[in-house]
């Protein structure tokens, strides 16, 4: 229950109507309070302040009018433009990139005044009454409320500036890479959130540890989704509790991020006994499946935006080694980041200590890898991609806090040394690279000795 509420949770937070609807329902609210108001001051208010006037019922209505008009009219155009140029950005440079523009909170806001001042007006002008047809006493101008309908269209029209001013500032590579390189940094402080200590398991340890706990082949019952679709979230804490209360030890064989399919477990459950139809489905309720990944506890879908990113500005088609080397380095800060932090144990213990709960976490090595090896085919083709890269390396090597995860990057950085001999045409490139990936080795014990230890020569 409590993965399904984190999973409403999520689609209201990131989803273009939810503030939208809120602000929508906050003008009809305004709207019958304005009108009550002005049936219990009546005009007695307007005489307090000078430069005010009254309204007639025709004049009212053609200031309502124009006002609602113009307000759907410039939502409208507005956010087709808009979603015109997104998308062109994003076929350009990858379709996830969509999903920033969606979660946008000052799209939804704009979008949400919009629609408000709209359907504020609409109510407020089936209020007005007046005509040849009605006594004077008949006639009603809700004066309170139609100045309240000015403000907020003047509101609107400072959101209309705002909107023109951000949507092409949203747009520009430069900050869309920069939006998800800053959300991927919040995501790795909410799920890694303990620094790293010096008395701090190495992972060699913990690699050993899950060997001993491999994947169980008898007395196993495997529990199965009854949907498709991508993994959004696993409530651990509700495995452990339908562990213990029955005794069994869970496998969790799909992780966050990882695509579903009836065919395919989610849990392998020891010993294969306790395990009714019943604890399966309590088992399956831990899980929430979606049609595309999220962030929420999927830090490498962030990682594969910024990586789809560098890949595509790196294709000839576009040709755009810059937008590559902004993606290496926010990913590298990311990645510097994460090697400060403590990796999450991937063991749920009970009372006693055993372990009832077991599952692969997305550690420092994962990540490097799905970083550099995904990227070293597209930059080991490209001389500027590819020194940035190593220099950007060498500065991350710097930040790392164990022998392990220097060795990592230093492994990667020698693939891309290798890739970067054969894929580059002109020797005084090779050379360059030669030297830079020499001048690293050196630096932090990596054994190349017949390898001069010279600095880059710039280039």
């Amino acid at each position: 229950m409590r993965a399904r509420i984190w999973k409403l949770f999520d689609a209201m937070s990131e989803s273009y109507w939810f503030i939208p609807l809120l602000m929508a329902l906050g003008a009809i609210a305004m709207s019958v309070i304005m009108v009550a108001l002005d049936r219990i001051e009546g005009l007695n208010w307007l005489g307090r302040i000078p430069w005010l006037y009254a309204n007639h019922p025709s004049g009212a209505r053609a200031l309502l009018q124009t006002i609602a008009g113009s307000m759907i009219t410039v939502a409208g155009v507005t956010f087709s433009i808009t979603i015109a140029a997104v998308a062109n950005t994003s076929a350009q440079f990858g379709p996830r990139l969509m999903t920033n523009f969606m979660n946008d909170r000052g799209n939804q806001i704009t979008f949400g005044t919009f629609v408000a001042t709209f359907l504020y007006c609409l109510l407020i002008l089936r209020t007005v009454r007046g005509g040849d047809d009605l006594s004077a006493a008949d006639v009603f101008v809700p004066n309170f409320a139609i100045l309240g309908g000015l403000f907020m269209a003047l509101a609107s029209l400072g959101v209309l500036i705002y909107f023109i001013h951000h949507i092409p500032e949203s747009i520009h590579i430069s900050e869309m890479t920069a939006s998800v390189g800053r959300r991927l940094m919040s995501r790795i402080d909410a799920l890694y959130p303990s620094p790293m200590r010096e008395d701090t398991p190495n992972e060699s340890g913990e690699r050993a540890e899950i060997k001993s706990l491999n994947l169980p082949t008898e007395d196993v019952q495997a529990v199965y989704p009854s949907t498709t679709g991508f993994v959004q979230r696993v409530d651990r804490k509700h495995l452990s509790r339908v562990a213990q209360s029955n005794d069994v030890v869970l496998w969790v064989v799909k992780s966050a991020g990882d695509f579903a399919s009836p065919g395919t477990p989610l849990v392998l459950a020891k010993p294969a006994g306790p395990v009714s139809e019943g604890v399966s489905a309590d088992i399956r309720a831990a899980f929430v499946l979606g049609l595309r990944r999220t962030p929420s506890q999927d830090v490498l879908f962030l990682v594969n935006q910024l990586v789809e990113v560098a890949a595509r500005a790196l294709s000839p088609g576009v040709n755009d080694p810059f937008t590559a080397t902004s993606c290496i380095d926010w990913l590298a800060a990311a990645l510097g980041q994460l090697a400060g932090r403590a990796t999450l144990s991937p063991y749920e213990l009970d009372k006693s200590g055993n372990v009832i709960v077991t599952a692969t976490q997305v550690d420092f090595e994962r990540v490097a890898d799905a970083i550099f090896s995904q990227l070293r085919p597209y930059v080991q083709a490209d001389r500027n991609a590819s020194a940035h890269t190593l220099r950007t390396m060498m500065e991350l090597l710097a930040q790392l806090r164990t022998d392990e995860q220097r060795a990592i990057v230093l492994r990667h950085c020698e693939a891309l040394r290798d890739g970067c001999m054969a894929d580059l045409s002109h020797p005084r490139d090779q050379e360059m690279i030669d030297r830079m990936f020499a001048d690293v080795a050196s630096r932090w014990g990596h054994g190349t000795a017949d390898r001069p230890a010279e600095a880059p020569s710039g280039g």
